[in-house]
């Protein structure tokens, strides 16, 4: 394990989750169910949010989860629409992190093209200085996390944030919907140690992740 990368990844990993499950409270809260508020969830202290097992298996194994916000589908307005909508908040809001992170690595790229056109050279070594450097670099790394994050929570695979999303859509009972989840979870499990432990790409998330990030950031390849 590269220790050294996974300290520069903490706050992004820390910072990821904790607005991911929030805003899944968030959006239970408008909705009309309060479950997730009388736990205590409706916070952006990540200890409500980090699940300590799952915590422990993204330092040592890659991947991981957080605590899972609860809700009462009978306190909401229209539970169809409202389950994908409460599914949907989470994932959306780390693509919006990840592009917060990446106006400020924007904004950075362009202060040094300016202090460059301008001759500052003072400005230009403040701006590419180890500790200036290392800050970009957590920025970077936030935002490809949350992009992680956002596409990896979208695959409707239970207990994922997609899979609800998908079942909201074909309206499935109760039952039915326990009986996949049962069946989603470990079967997530066994397709994620599969890919970690093999060459197989079975969830294309670093390739999807890549993508998007280049295509905001083209200027660092």
């Amino acid at each position: 394990m590269n220790w050294l990368n996974m300290i520069y990844s903490l706050p992004g990993i820390i910072i990821g989750l904790t607005v991911h499950e929030y805003c899944h409270a968030l959006a239970a809260h408008a909705l009309g169910d309060h479950t997730a508020r009388e736990q205590g969830r409706l916070t952006f202290n990540p200890i409500k949010h980090i699940d300590i097992i799952g915590f422990i298996f993204i330092i040592f194994a890659g991947f991981g989860w957080a605590k899972p916000v609860q809700f009462n589908p009978e306190n909401l307005r229209n539970p169809r629409r409202d389950k994908a909508i409460i599914a949907a908040a989470g994932p959306l809001s780390n693509m919006i992190l990840a592009l917060v992170f990446v106006g400020l690595i924007r904004f950075w790229l362009v202060l040094l093209e300016s202090a460059d056109d301008g001759g500052s050279e003072r400005l230009i070594s403040f701006l590419i200085s180890r500790p200036f450097i290392g800050f970009v670099e957590l920025l970077l790394r936030a935002a490809a996390i949350n992009i992680g994050l956002f596409v990896f929570n979208l695959f409707p695979i239970p207990p994922l944030d997609g899979s609800h999303i998908v079942f909201s859509g074909l309206n499935l009972d109760r039952e039915t919907e326990l009986r996949i989840m049962k069946i989603g979870a470990p079967l997530l499990f066994i397709l994620i140690i599969v890919q970690n432990r093999t060459s197989l790409t079975i969830l294309p998330i670093g390739r999807l992740v890549s993508i998007i990030l280049r295509f905001f950031l083209p200027q660092l390849g």
